[in-house]
C-alpha cells in the first residue's frame, strides 16, 4: 500500500511549485507580486507544520520535503536578488556555500552507511529567521526602489548560518562516529562467532 501524500506535504509540494513563480516575476520586474507569492509560500512553511503537528501526522516524506523547500526558495531567492543586485554578493555565497556543504555532508554520511535524524539548533533556527527577513527586506527595497540598506540584518543572517552550518558539522561528525562505531561492534561480534 503506498503512503498518503497528506496536507501538510501538499501544502510543502504547493511552496516548491511557487519557487519558479516567484523567480519569474522578481526577474520580469513585478516585485509587489513576487513578494505577495514569497509571503504566500512562507505562510504554507507555517502551515505545514501546524498541520503535522496537530494531527500527529510527520512522516519521513515530510522530514525530508520541508528543509528542502525551504532551503530550495531560500538559495532561489538569495541568488535572484544578488543577481538583480539588491543583494550583495558575499552574503548568497555564505547562505550557498553552508548549505552545499551541509548537503554534501549528508551524502558523505549516507554512503558511509550512517542514519541522519538532524536536529534543528537555535542557530539554525535564527539562520532562517535572518535569511527569511534578508529576503523580506531586499523585496521591499526591490518594491520601494530604496537601495537595501540595514547592514545589521545582513551580519546577523551571516553569522548565524555560519555557527549553524558548524553547528551542523559537528552533528554530522557525530553520526559519523557513531556508524563506525557500530560497524566496530558488528566485526567485533563476527570475530567472536567464528
Amino acid at each position: 500500500m503506498r503512503p498518503r501524500l497528506g496536507l501538510a506535504n501538499w501544502l510543502t509540494v504547493l511552496r516548491i511549485l511557487l519557487i519558479p513563480v516567484f523567480v519569474s516575476l522578481l526577474v520580469y520586474r513585478k516585485p509587489g507580486a513576487a513578494l505577495i507569492v514569497f509571503a504566500a509560500a512562507a505562510l504554507t512553511d507555517l502551515l505545514d507544520g501546524y498541520i503535522a503537528r496537530r494531527h500527529g501526522s510527520q512522516s519521513r516524506l515530510g522530514a525530508f520535503l520541508d528543509p528542502m523547500a525551504d532551503k530550495l526558495l531560500l538559495t532561489a531567492s538569495f541568488v535572484t536578488l544578488t543577481y538583480l543586485k539588491v543583494l550583495p554578493f558575499w552574503i548568497a555565497a555564505v547562505v550557498i556555500t553552508r548549505d552545499v556543504i551541509l548537503v554534501m555532508g549528508a551524502l558523505l554520511i549516507h554512503m558511509l552507511g550512517g542514519r541522519i535524524h538532524p536536529q534543528p539548533t537555535w542557530a539554525g533556527k535564527a539562520a532562517t529567521f535572518f535569511q527569511v527577513l534578508t529576503v523580506l527586506l531586499g523585496l521591499l527595497a526591490r518594491y520601494f526602489r530604496l537601495p537595501f540598506g540595514p547592514a545589521p540584518v545582513l551580519w546577523l543572517a551571516a553569522a548565524f548560518t555560519v555557527v549553524s552550518g558548524l553547528q551542523y558539522i559537528v552533528q554530522g561528525m557525530r553520526f559519523l562516529n557513531a556508524a563506525h562505531g557500530e560497524e566496530r561492534e558488528d566485526a567485533r561480534e563476527d570475530a567472536l562467532l567464528r
